[in-house]
């Protein structure tokens, strides 16, 4: 089964509905499966003095939900400019109220960012729809994983655990892939991989250990504005994951039988070698090692024949440097 393979905007689109829909076009065109973005209601997620993050001191958060968010009608737009790419429409909610909005506005599944992981009032709301739903681990211990996850299933719910860590950008040595192991040995659910660092590396190995999802932010450029974009993959190294992901996922599925020579018959001709006469060899004279040669190509007795050769005598006269072949030997 192939991977659902996400690009994250989030709010890359910086309260920008053309901004929105040009994202989303792209991705489509890379190769995306789903579209997320993330539903803001300031008021109703943060204080107005809530601290920003470290790694984007732009501007106030309040502000900076309250200016980037998107009305119903909007919302609603957007979903259906997804459809009407192919790709699915996918929201994070960040409060209770942003659920009911996406509820309204139509939805799949939801997808429970890191930080909202102890918020079980939303993931209780979460649960209620009956929905598909991925639930991402950045900043939580297990103990925290483990209340979230039987927050979700009382209620019956489809959930994928994505490992995910919450450093941006993240490096290779924080990617955590043994916990995406560890997840789906303990919770025996699919798991996946919100992926944090700069190249497609964690993502392909993410595959290889069988992710089910792959989620990578995405930006039409690193240089747009915003708390996102410059830890983002941009149009063409998407792509390349959607391409190295398809690869790898194909040569997982096809079996190879090792015994099956078929292909590789002009190969094995051309590149193997056969056993050859080195000297003239007279009729009925007994053949000896110094007489044999391996040489190309391989359409004459195969090397391994050469303790059998060794100690026959020749049929017939054998002129040097000529293939060898069963009719030569008495």
């Amino acid at each position: 089964m192939s991977a659902l393979l996400i690009a994250e905007v989030g709010s890359v689109h910086d309260g920008s509905f053309g901004n929105a829909t040009r994202l989303t076009d792209v991705a489509a065109d890379c190769g995306a499966d789903c579209v997320k973005f993330q539903t803001h209601i300031a008021a109703a997620e943060t204080l107005s003095n809530a601290p920003m993050p470290p790694y984007f001191k732009g501007e106030p958060r309040y502000e900076y939900f309250e200016r980037t968010a998107f009305t119903e009608e909007q919302w609603r737009r957007l979903r259906d400019h997804c459809r009407e790419r192919g790709v699915e429409f996918l929201s994070s909610p960040f409060s209770v109220e942003a659920v009911q909005v996406l509820e309204r506005v139509g939805v799949e599944r939801y997808k429970v960012p890191s930080g909202e992981v102890t918020n079980l009032p939303l993931l209780e709301a979460i649960g209620a729809t009956g929905r598909a739903v991925l639930l991402s681990s950045g900043m939580s211990s297990w103990a925290e994983l483990d209340v979230a996850i039987n927050t979700i299933l009382r209620y019956r719910s489809r959930l994928t655990v994505l490992q995910c860590t919450s450093e941006y950008p993240c490096p290779p040595e924080h990617v955590g892939l043994n916990v995406m192991v560890e997840m789906r040995e303990r919770y025996q659910l699919p798991v996946g991989l919100s992926d944090h660092t700069l190249t497609n590396h964690a993502a392909f190995a993410a595959v290889v250990l069988g992710a089910s999802v792959i989620e990578k932010h995405f930006t039409l450029s690193r240089l747009m504005y915003g708390s996102d974009a410059r830890h983002s993959a941009e149009p063409g190294e998407f792509a390349e994951l959607v391409r190295g992901i398809r690869a790898i996922e194909t040569m997982r599925a096809s079996r190879v039988d090792k015994d099956d020579l078929r292909p590789f018959k002009e190969m094995k001709q051309v590149f193997e070698k056969s056993l050859v006469t080195l000297v003239d060899i007279p009729a009925g004279a007994v053949i000896t090692r110094e007489m044999i040669g391996v040489k190309k190509p391989g359409t004459g007795l195969p090397p391994s024949r050469l303790p059998d050769v060794v100690g026959r005598r020749a049929a017939r006269a054998i002129p040097a440097d000529e293939l060898l072949r069963e009719d030569h030997l008495a």
